[in-house]
């Protein structure tokens, strides 16, 4: 399975694996399917969020990476 970085993008994980929306919502993410949300890369999202994206970077991939 493929690994996320932070220029990821919202949209292209959550099709990866769909299992991965618990992390966005999470950090309070709760617009999931809006198109602007699924737009954003990962280090915009975490950054509007205050979250740090190295740390979510690593969770996601850990998680992907048990699967």
């Amino acid at each position: 399975m493929a690994s996320v970085t932070k220029d990821t993008i919202i949209g292209e994980i959550l099709d990866m694996d769909q299992s991965t929306a618990p992390f966005f919502l999470e950090m309070g993410m709760h617009c999931l399917g809006c198109p602007s949300a699924r737009g954003e890369t990962l280090e915009q999202a975490c950054a509007v969020h205050g979250i740090n994206a190295d740390e979510l970077v690593e969770k996601i991939n850990a998680h992907l990476q048990s699967k």
